[in-house]
């Protein structure tokens, strides 16, 4: 399936106010105002919650049983994360909820310590979510290349299919065409009519086949038990003490940086796909506010998910808060008040959306042979690092770290490449030598930078002209010196020329003061 969208540009700088032209603010365009314009939206906005409070019910018990607590934690942290971000977020129709990546970072404080630690862990997560949001923690968004980005939307795809795969092994016979029949429903149903999401219309169907005709096949309530009440204030039994900042201080400092690296990646996706630009400043603390509410209300904690939001913007076509908030609602009053229906749905329906939204949203441009074959091979390194640790992880948030560092290596070897030292003066008889350096000078490119003049050879004055460079760091300035130091044990002078003002600022400060060390 070909994917052309512009997903793949690079990030804007965050936060920022909305541009004079171009893409238009998310924040007021996706208000729960917009979702009452007309009555096409506002059907629009009431299926896609619908559908992805259904979708949200499977994985909130799965990925409870991945941080080792009861389905009823992932369940209620699913709806307060849902709701809560509906109004404070800074990313209208992104979905946030309980999370696989959070339930990783946060198993070990429940195995070795209990829920009450866990509800501390997400409750000071989310205090130091809010306070990286607040200091601007979301510019960081514009040093993510596009590689990485093309990285992490690929890696998603893969782990969103392969988290289906486990449904699939020692089933029935009978779920393999029930998945096949899904999946030919949500391709072909929009050929007839939009106005009901395709993933809806599978799920009802499927399920009505199911009871209709007594198959049995695995089921949302095989997936655990569903809650039977609603969610109550609930204040963590700890101490307070250092002895307790110490046990989680870390896990919840991993949580708030895991769940902020997924959710602006995956705001930054939804404004590429909607052509709206988002706060994602607001967002930031936003995710924070959302987890300390969850963390009150005895959940797991959580951050934007990328699946759910698949299927809400892309698939249901939704583009406003009132949809994540219906989420959250629809997801209590079917776990709550419907919980014997929403039991006897089977896997294989949900299986099937989940499917067709990691076929949506891989990248397939990004692997063709004709990209490859243009595509630099440094930026399908770094495409290709993020992928394999993201996907051997099973965390997104480490394959985006490992992906920038590598990008970072890539370029600063290519640039430190492009640095050169050109000899201007051709003959040997001048008392002047002249040479010209060219490119950017910084820890990288400067290290071979002493290694370029002829030291003995050349007359008694060298005259260094750097008008087509800058000197960027105490490093380039510790290797002027010593080109310096080596034309002085000579008996010779040389003169730097040429240098802009930040450079020569710099030159003046530092050089001579830093040592033979540096």
């Amino acid at each position: 399936m070909p994917n052309d969208d512009p997903r793949a540009s690079l990030p804007d700088p965050a936060p920022a106010p909305a541009p004079v032209t171009g893409a238009p603010e998310a924040t007021s365009s996706g208000s729960f105002r917009a979702a009452f314009s007309s009555m096409t939206r506002l059907r629009t906005e009431v299926l896609a919650g619908l559908v992805v409070a259904l979708a949200l019910i499977p994985e909130a018990i799965a990925f409870s049983i991945i941080a080792g607590v009861d389905p009823r934690i992932g369940l209620f942290a699913a709806f307060t994360m849902a709701v809560t971000i509906s109004f404070v977020g800074g990313r209208p129709a992104m979905i946030s909820a309980a999370t696989g990546a959070v339930a990783l970072v946060v198993a070990p404080v429940v195995r070795d310590h209990g829920l009450d630690y866990l509800v501390a862990t997400v409750i000071l997560g989310g205090v130091i979510q809010v306070v990286l949001g607040v200091l601007g923690v979301a510019r960081l968004m514009r040093f993510i290349p596009r590689s990485v980005m093309v990285g992490f939307v690929n890696a998603l795809a893969i782990l969103i299919f392969s988290s289906q795969l486990p449904h699939l092994q020692g089933v029935p016979v009978a779920v393999y065409p029930m998945v096949v029949a899904g999946v030919a429903i949500i391709v072909l149903f929009p050929r007839l009519t939009k106005v009901v999401p395709a993933p809806l219309v599978a799920i009802v169907l499927l399920t009505l086949v199911t009871v209709a005709a007594s198959i049995a096949v695995p089921t949302v309530g095989d997936e655990g038990a569903l809650p039977e009440s609603l969610p109550t204030l609930l204040l963590p039994d700890v101490p307070l003490n250092l002895e307790t900042l110490q046990i989680i201080a870390p896990y919840a400092l991993a949580m708030a940086l895991v769940g902020l690296i997924e959710s602006l990646l995956t705001a930054k996706l939804v404004d590429d796909i909607t052509d709206t630009h988002s706060n994602k400043t607001r967002e930031s603390w936003g995710q924070g506010v959302a987890n300390v509410v969850t963390g009150f209300f005895g959940g797991m904690g959580g951050c934007a998910m990328i699946g759910q939001t698949m299927i809400n913007v892309k698939a249901s076509g939704a583009r406003t808060r009132l949809s994540t908030f219906l989420a959250g609602v629809l997801l209590l009053i079917l776990v709550v008040g419907l919980g014997d229906v929403v039991a006897i749905m089977p896997m294989a329906a949900l299986v099937a959306v989940m499917i067709m939204v990691s076929v949506g949203t891989f990248d397939w441009h990004s692997v063709r042979p004709s990209t490859l074959r243009r595509m630099p091979k440094s930026e399908t390194a770094v495409m290709l690092s993020t992928v394999v640790v993201t996907v051997a992880t099973h965390n997104l948030a480490y394959g985006v770290v490992v992906g920038v560092v590598v990008a970072a290596i890539l370029f600063l070897q290519r640039v430190a490449h492009l640095t050169t030292v050109t000899r201007l003066d051709a003959s040997d008889e001048d008392d002047e030598r002249v040479y010209a350096v060219s490119g950017e000078l910084f820890f990288a490119s400067s290290n071979d930078l002493v290694y370029q003049f002829d030291y003995a050879g050349d007359p008694h004055h060298v005259v260094v002209d750097m008008s087509d460079t800058h000197v960027w760091d105490a490093s380039t300035v510790a290797a002027l010196d010593a080109v310096q130091h080596k034309y002085a044990q000579h008996g010779k002078t040389v003169e730097f020329r040429g240098l802009d003002p930040d450079s020569l600022a710099r030159l003046d400060r530092l050089a001579g003061e830093l040592g033979a060390a540096h």
